[in-house]
């Protein structure tokens, strides 16, 4: 009783196809899929930001060019 059969997850699977189809089922996952995948790209950007010479972006660095009291 401790843990499920096969026939458990098979009549748990054959329900949750019943009600939501396979269609929506696949569309769900190509979804998470590409929630997924921006994630890891946005996280990429980051260490790309953050690996820039002395912390600066260009814009710092040309507002102080401009402005030297700054």
């Amino acid at each position: 009783m401790g843990s499920f059969s096969i026939w458990h997850w098979l009549i748990v699977l054959v329900i949750v196809l019943l009600l939501f189809g396979s269609g929506k089922i696949s569309n769900i996952m190509g979804d998470v899929a590409k929630g997924v995948k921006a994630f890891k790209k946005g996280m990429k950007d980051d260490d790309i930001a953050d690996s820039s010479p002395s912390g600066r972006t260009i814009d710092q660095a040309t507002a102080k060019e401009k402005d030297p009291a700054a």
